[in-house]
């Protein structure tokens, strides 16, 4: 027990890390305790919760457990974690009206919290959560994803080479 109350306590002090507001719909970057960089996102539809299955954006501590497509172009669409060679644009989407569109970058989270967002049915990591890029036409303001954190492209692409792997995320309402 004496491990988990010393993870928390770190994590509650931490300084470096990703402030993700549900109820503001924005990403804060802080570094040293500052605020350096701020962007808009787009959380679930369904609102905050864990459960697998749930279609929510899982809320607690995370961290970024990898970081998937650095150097490839701006739009390049992601299919399972894997670029697929197509570059998003109207017409592909009109291709595939049922996709849900991960483009640009992913920075895929790990829960840190057992019982919470980590292990069991509402493991963040086996939910395939990610921070990603979307087409920037649906990013409105509004929550609207699947679970994920949805941001414009050029955004994930700059926060992608700011933060490294491993870096803490917070997500709350």
């Amino acid at each position: 027990m004496k491990d988990a109350n010393t993870r928390a306590d770190a994590l509650v002090t931490a300084t470096d890390y990703l402030d993700i507001s549900i109820a503001e719909q924005r990403m804060r970057l802080l570094e040293s305790g500052m605020v350096v960089a701020e962007y808009p996102v787009s959380t679930a539809k369904n609102g905050p919760g864990e459960k697998m299955g749930s279609f929510c954006t899982p809320t607690g501590w995370h961290r970024i457990r990898a970081k998937i497509g650095g150097g490839l172009p701006i739009n390049s669409v992601f299919v399972r974690r894997r670029a697929t060679g197509e570059i998003y644009s109207p017409q592909l989407a009109l291709e595939h009206p049922e996709r849900d569109w991960i483009l640009s970058r992913i920075l895929w989270l790990g829960g840190l919290e057992p019982g919470k967002n980590r292990y069991g049915v509402v493991d963040s990591t086996w939910r395939y959560i990610y921070i990603h890029g979307t087409p920037d036409e649906k990013m409105t303001g509004l929550p609207e994803s699947h679970g994920c954190v949805r941001m414009l492209n050029i955004d994930v692409i700059a926060l992608f080479e700011r933060v490294p792997n491993g870096c803490l995320v917070w997500i709350h309402e």
